[in-house]
């Protein structure tokens, strides 16, 4: 038997929809390339290229595994100072320096680069000779400014002049020369006086050494033991500040449980007038999910800026941002998964005498309690990244150390050091919130 397929009049046109398809699949990609032809040329990506200034980048970069040692001399009162990262905590002692910077009599120092760079200060004269180039002179001239002799007729890109200002960077260190000051810095590996500053008899000794000072019965400083010695000369380290950067990660990790907790309870009820299986006004409940809407809908950044001219500045603000922005979340979270509880649950329990109150406690809850778990736990670990940035504006926690390191750009290594703080802080909380949740979610399904 044949059977015929007859079309109808408003039939398929399959030729038709192929056409379409064919240009969609054509259409498409033309329009996303046209708008990042538009990105392009809105955001000046050639201009910023141009603008683009690698030295610097790469000065940063090597500040940030690198530290620097500043051999200065005061082109106005005379008299020569060596810091490490120039700063009056890591000065060196009047009289002592390091093995590669040799004061000589008058006012002539001389400065040990790497590679065998070689600078020599004599009064408001400066001499650097680099091997391949030739010996670079610059004098300070209260008339002139700073003049500079080069062996060859054109600047190299590594050296920036003018009158008032010189500065050259090399593979051997970096010299600045100003009308107020001479500046030579020589570039070494690693964090300095990480653990101990120059004032601690601990400074510069090994490991071996300081294990050996540690089981010794011989005291280096007097009323404590070595151990104590050593642990208080690293905990109050004036250089690195451990115990101010240790309590600003506690201050942060402690913005983000009470805001996130503080959000939990605060939603958790108001959960219940949003719901529409237990709150049947339409009107209460549309008031409780606006309010949803807008708190969650200004970003924590914004209610951190405005809490902090209604408050203050300090982590109680920074906590009171992340709690109004969660509230909205967890709120909405929350009352989605009140309306999917099985009611069978409720029913079951309302059967043997129960309260409403304790149909909620005993039906209700532990149904959701994986869901408010769950979400209570990752949000503590994202905002605990979050507080890091809202901690920035509050001046509160390892944010505001990190702004400050970067604002004055003295000390990169520091920039670093708090950005490792930061990732093991997220990976620890990570690691914590995620062993969290599969032991009490595994609980909580065990016990039902």
């Amino acid at each position: 038997m044949t059977v015929t397929v007859a079309s109808s009049d408003a039939g398929f046109d399959a030729s038709g929809f192929f056409r379409r398809k064919r240009w969609m699949a054509f259409a498409v990609p033309a329009v996303i390339l046209a708008y990042f032809v538009y990105i392009f040329f809105a955001f000046d990506i050639p201009g910023l290229a141009e603008r683009a200034r690698m030295d610097n980048a790469r000065i940063l970069v090597a500040d940030s595994y690198s530290y620097k040692t500043h051999v200065t001399r005061d082109n106005r009162m005379g008299g020569i100072t060596i810091a490490v990262e120039g700063e009056m905590k890591g000065t060196w002692p009047e009289g002592t320096s390091p093995d590669w910077v040799t004061q000589e009599s008058g006012d002539r120092t001389r400065v040990a680069l790497k590679h065998g760079h070689a600078v020599v200060i004599d009064g408001n004269t400066l001499r650097y000779d680099v091997p391949g180039y030739g010996v670079i002179a610059a004098e300070v001239s209260r008339s002139e400014g700073v003049v500079l002799d080069l062996p060859t007729d054109t600047v190299p890109d590594w050296i920036s002049a003018s009158k008032t200002r010189v500065d050259i960077t090399t593979g051997g260190g970096r010299v600045t020369i100003t009308k107020a000051r001479t500046e030579v810095m020589r570039y070494a590996f690693g964090w300095e006086m990480f653990w101990f500053t120059l004032d601690s008899p601990f400074h510069g000794k090994s490991f071996g050494e300081l294990m050996g000072l540690a089981l010794s019965g011989e005291r280096v400083v007097e009323g404590k033991s070595n151990l104590a010695a050593i642990l208080h000369d690293i905990w109050n380290n004036r250089m690195w500040q451990h115990k101010d950067v240790m309590w600003a990660i506690f201050e942060t990790i402690l913005m983000a449980f009470l805001g996130t907790m503080g959000a939990g309870i605060v939603a958790l009820p108001l959960a219940f007038a949003a719901a529409r299986n237990f709150s049947p006004l339409m009107a209460v409940r549309a008031v409780v999910r606006r309010v949803f809407d807008f708190v969650r809908g200004v970003d924590a950044l914004i209610w951190t800026i405005i809490l902090a001219r209604a408050f203050g500045p300090g982590p109680l603000t920074g906590a009171l941002a992340i709690l109004l922005t969660d509230t909205g979340t967890f709120g909405k979270l929350f009352s989605e998964a009140l309306e999917n509880v099985d009611k069978r649950e409720i029913e079951g329990v309302q059967s043997t005498g129960a309260t409403p109150l304790q149909r909620y406690r005993f039906g209700v809850i532990p149904q959701i309690t994986p869901v408010l778990l769950s979400q209570l736990l990752y949000y503590l670990e994202s905002n605990t990244r979050s507080a890091t940035i809202i901690g920035a504006i509050t001046g509160g926690g390892i944010g505001l150390l990190l702004t400050q390191a970067m604002i004055t750009q003295k000390d990169w290594e520091e920039v670093s050091y708090y950005i490792v703080l930061i990732l093991i802080m997220v990976m620890v909380m990570d690691t914590v919130s995620g062993w969290l949740r599969r032991r009490l979610i595994a609980a909580d399904d065990s016990g039902r």
